[in-house]
């Protein structure tokens, strides 16, 4: 008995070691899963306080903000203009009506004076085209941006925005 009672001793014994060995590593395991539990509660927290209360906090100061001053606008006397073709082919004239776009006011005045300069490089321009370079919109496109190029370096150190199309008619 005595053999095999140190036996069951150590077979008992051996699994309240082997017992008390793998208990460590459970509670390792549950210390690590609690940690990065939260962790995530956490970084969940900060990610909803960035993505929803902080960006009210930026529309707040946008709306603070002054408003942007309108645009100014200036008439150009129209235009009409026979387009270049070739000889034995019917003549056919653009009708522009143009609209200078500025971006404030008091640059009104300013430009004012270099009117005749304007029209004069618009026509110089515009009598050099040919009808099939204003088909479509993609032809009113460049020339859109030929004149917006053209008129700003006439009246530099004024800029011009865009210039704007009231009509465009060729006949």
């Amino acid at each position: 008995m005595n053999g095999r009672g140190n036996m069951a001793e150590n077979e008992e014994g051996g699994a309240a070691a082997d017992g008390a060995e793998a208990a460590p590593p459970k509670n390792k395991l549950k210390l690590i899963i609690m940690v990065v539990g939260v962790l995530a509660l956490l970084g969940g927290g900060a990610a909803t306080w960035f993505f929803f209360f902080r960006h009210g906090g930026d529309e707040h100061h946008a709306e603070a903000a002054p408003p942007p001053k309108p645009p100014a606008f200036v008439d150009v006397p129209d235009l009409m203009v026979n387009l270049a073709g070739s000889p034995g082919e019917r003549v056919q004239y653009l009708r522009l009506k143009i609209v200078l776009e500025l971006k404030e006011e008091k640059q009104i005045e300013a430009i004012k004076p270099t009117m005749p300069r304007v029209t004069d490089i618009f026509q110089t321009y515009v009598r050099e085209l040919r009808p099939s370079d204003l088909n479509g919109s993609a032809g009113i496109f460049r020339l859109k941006e030929e004149l917006t190029k053209r008129v700003n370096a006439a009246v530099a150190p004024i800029q011009v925005s865009a210039v704007l199309f009231k009509e465009v008619v060729v006949q």
